[in-house]
């Protein structure tokens, strides 16, 4: 097949992070423990909610969704990651990075859309605590969950379909990042792709500042309903109950808004791959640690669960 003056480009080639043969161990090593601290920390997360009978709540039942995403969203990424610091050669064929650039989309904006749920959530449960186990029950737990998911398939599936038309010339296939991911494979395209970078600006633009104000809605509402509580100790709790959902988001949108809202004169390649580090790696990390050190729940369960795994009480 060809195009112009050059072969259509069936693979390409991902620079990585770094071509320095010490850095590239060293960084291996550090994302390795990083990569399996992530996994472990979310599975656990994942067991002690499901095992657990008290955290058999909505909130835990979100956060167990979210630790899922968590562990394949840098699953995504990172297992590529740590091929390519070890290997000469980093290529990746066409079909595989449009397949890892919809799991990366697809898992990236579920987990946007859930912490926006995540946070409708706190606002129910303390706006209107008596009716809140009315209000949010389980099959309308999971049909908000699936509506989540449905809409972030999609929302990937759009993006990976356009990017599926633009042509890569022979010649143009060194990706300068360490994963394919869409504003770095728009930079070698030799077709037209102003639509792709309006979709791209537009739709995840929308998406990400979309969740982020409803959001943001919710913890207005939660802060105006909190301060309404007399007791000092009751608004401590109710503002307790949404610190570590609150961190989240502002490290996830944070890091999106870096990536994704800018404009496109001030994009450079190098910044987005600081950023993806930390949003593909870092980030899932600090997730389970955030939801343990925070919430006295989960702690208490985990040390529950640990105590009957090592034959010891309970409590």
């Amino acid at each position: 097949m060809e195009e112009g003056n050059g072969t259509l480009a069936t693979e390409f080639l991902l620079l990585g992070l770094s071509d320095a043969p010490d850095l590239r161990t060293l960084l291996f090593a550090v994302f390795l423990l990083i990569y399996v601290a992530n996994v472990a920390g979310n599975v656990a997360i994942m067991l002690v909610i499901w095992s657990e009978r008290p955290l058999h709540t909505p909130m835990y039942f979100f956060i167990s969704i979210l630790s899922f995403i968590d562990v394949f969203y840098s699953s995504t990424t990172v297992p590529k990651m740590f091929g390519d610091l070890l290997a000469a050669a980093r290529a990746i064929s066409r079909r595989g990075c449009l397949a890892q650039m919809f799991f990366f989309h697809f898992l990236g904006s579920t987990e946007a859309m859930l912490l926006t749920l995540m946070g409708f959530d706190r606002y129910v449960a303390i706006f209107n605590p008596l009716r809140y186990p009315l209000l949010m029950t389980r099959p309308l737990c999971l049909g908000l969950a699936g509506l989540v998911w449905a809409v972030g398939f999609f929302h990937s599936l759009l993006h990976v379909a356009m990017m599926s038309r633009v042509s890569f010339c022979g010649g143009r296939r060194r990706v300068q990042h360490f994963f394919c991911d869409i504003a770095p494979l728009l930079k070698l395209a030799c077709s037209d792709v102003r639509t792709n970078e309006l979709l791209l600006f537009a739709v995840t633009g929308f998406l990400v500042l979309g969740c982020f104000s409803l959001t943001l809605l919710s913890y207005v509402l939660i802060a105006s309903a909190v301060l309404r509580i007399r007791s000092r100790e009751g608004r401590r709790k109710a503002f307790s109950t949404c610190a570590a959902h609150l961190t989240v988001v502002v490290i996830h949108y944070g890091c999106a808004g870096f990536m994704y809202l800018r404009p496109r004169s001030r994009h450079t390649l190098s910044q987005d791959r600081v950023v993806a580090v930390l949003y593909t790696a870092i980030t899932p990390l600090l997730n389970p640690l955030i939801y343990t050190l925070r919430n006295k729940e989960v702690k208490v369960a985990l040390r529950r669960a640990v105590a009957r795994r090592l034959g010891g009480p309970g409590d």
